[in-house]
């Protein structure tokens, strides 16, 4: 008996490393990549226009799949679905690193959007199915949400590393190794049954929501170089939002929903999606500043910038696994979630006072708006994921976890076009009520940056305010509904 607990004990805790490792895969790639960009669009002869592609497959295909491999996984089951996302996304990588022109590297790139968009709700919900225990629950979510949190940053310090001292492609050859260790360990994790039938898939639903999806994070990204009033951006983000709503008509009355209703219009899962959609649009434009601002203002290698980021992915560690995940079940979500969302805030109006003198900026400012940072994101994603698939079915664990997916995926690409925009805006303001003049050019840079972190900071105070009203008081988490399927050893 003694052994057998033992043994499931194990199983769990290798459940999170594999879970763990697939996340930081599917994160890292999102940020790995940009600081490759340079180099391959030279290999390639990319235009400014076309080399998007490389980032843009990969975020279109990831959001406008994410419902439907939550759907995948909830049907054909959880630990079957990951392993599948986990091979071809190695597959996805590899074709990538091998490419033989900008094509074929665009392609790879949607390819691996696709199996990500499988991996990461079949591994969120493999973590939830799981752990039961509130005190193991909280010491997994935390360490899920520092990978999570950090892997943004990891990514920009990896790409930069392999970019400058090894080749462009080893940023997609580094997947398959770190895919095959988890593949390896495949068989120490619990084998869950199906949930539902193959033959029960939404067709309309499947259709509407990838749709929808895809048109408005494709306006989001539009929105950067085209500007909000283009007809293209203005024409996709109608059309994405009107996808949407009738997506939301279509799963009410639907048999077999891809995405029901009750995982939405439970309270707390509700306030979770929404806190952690705030959370990334104002955290992605943090990301995308300091990389600018390190590179352009302070003349850091992207080595050395992305050097800079590790300040933020320790802190988000060390809030998520020490703090957030020690506290889950003990405290209510609300005192580790609001605090978060201030401290974060904070971070973000300390950037607003830099200039574009370099002396002390890195210890006066860089350093404890990147602690502050770090610790604010740690602080929200443990008790939002908690929350985000509590009181679920096994049945719709996938679908809940693919709508917190999709809440930072969407979240993410607004917050790039929308804190940009912001940022480009005040600058031009800047220099046409100043004169040219030496250094004129930077001040302005940093004054678009300083108003657009502003932004992002009254953002996570609204978040914040929202997050106060809305997230359960209780002391004890949620729980985890009986599981309606069985697990096997």
């Amino acid at each position: 008996m003694e052994k057998t607990q033992v043994g499931a004990a194990s199983r769990r805790w290798w459940t999170l490393l594999v879970v763990s490792v697939a996340q930081l895969l599917v994160v890292l790639d999102a940020t790995i990549v940009n600081i490759a960009l340079p180099s391959a669009q030279h290999e390639f002869d990319m235009s400014d226009t076309s080399r998007q592609w490389v980032v843009t497959a990969y975020t279109l295909a990831f959001g406008g799949l994410l419902l439907i491999g939550g759907r995948v996984s909830g049907a054909f089951g959880h630990r079957r679905t990951f392993t599948v996302g986990l091979v071809g996304f190695a597959a996805a990588s590899a074709l990538g690193a091998m490419a033989a022109n900008a094509e074929m590297l665009f392609a790879a790139r949607a390819l691996q959007g696709c199996f990500a968009a499988a991996l990461a709700p079949a591994g969120l919900s493999l973590l939830t199915m799981t752990f039961t225990d509130p005190r193991e629950l909280g010491k997994a979510f935390g360490t899920f949400a520092a990978v999570g949190a950090g892997g943004s940053a990891v990514g920009l310090i990896a790409g930069g590393l392999l970019t400058e001292y090894a080749d462009w492609r080893w940023c997609l050859y580094i997947n398959v190794p770190i895919a095959l260790l988890a593949l390896a360990a495949i068989p120490l994790v619990k084998r869950d049954g199906p949930g539902g039938t193959a033959g029960g898939m939404d067709v309309p639903g499947v259709l509407l929501s990838a749709s929808g999806f895809v048109a408005v994070v494709y306006a989001f990204n539009q929105a950067e170089p085209r500007g909000w009033g283009d007809p293209l951006v203005s024409g996709l983000l109608l059309s994405g939002v009107l996808l949407l709503a009738a997506f939301v008509v279509v799963e009410r009355r639907a048999r077999q929903p891809l995405l029901p209703m009750r995982v939405l219009a439970h309270r707390a899962r509700g306030a979770a999606y929404v806190t952690i959609w705030l959370m990334f649009v104002a955290m992605f434009g943090f990301y995308l500043f300091m990389s600018y601002y390190t590179q352009t203002i302070l003349g850091y290698s992207p080595v050395e910038a992305g050097l800079t980021l590790i300040v933020n992915a320790v802190s988000a560690a060390v809030a998520s696994m020490l703090i957030a995940g020690r506290l889950h079940g003990r405290v209510a979500p609300v005192a580790i979630v609001v605090p978060g969302l201030l401290a974060a805030a904070v971070g973000m109006l300390i950037l607003t006072q830099l200039t574009s003198d370099s002396s002390n900026v890195f210890w006066l400012y860089l350093i404890p708006a990147q602690v502050l940072t770090g610790l604010g994101m740690g602080l929200v994603m443990t008790p939002t994921i908690g929350l985000a698939t509590a009181d679920v079915s096994p049945v719709d664990a996938g679908a809940a976890s693919a709508t917190y997916n999709a809440a930072q995926q969407l979240g993410a690409s607004l917050g790039t076009a929308l804190l940009n925009t912001v940022a480009t805006s005040a600058t031009a303001t800047y220099l046409a009520g100043h004169r040219a003049g030496p250094g004129a050019a930077d001040a302005a840079t940093v004054h678009g940056f300083t108003v657009a972190l502003t932004v992002a900071g009254a953002i996570l105070v609204a978040a914040a305010a929202g997050a106060w009203i809305l997230l359960p008081r209780a002391h004890s988490a949620p729980g985890v509904n009986e599981p309606a399927m069985a697990w096997e050893e």
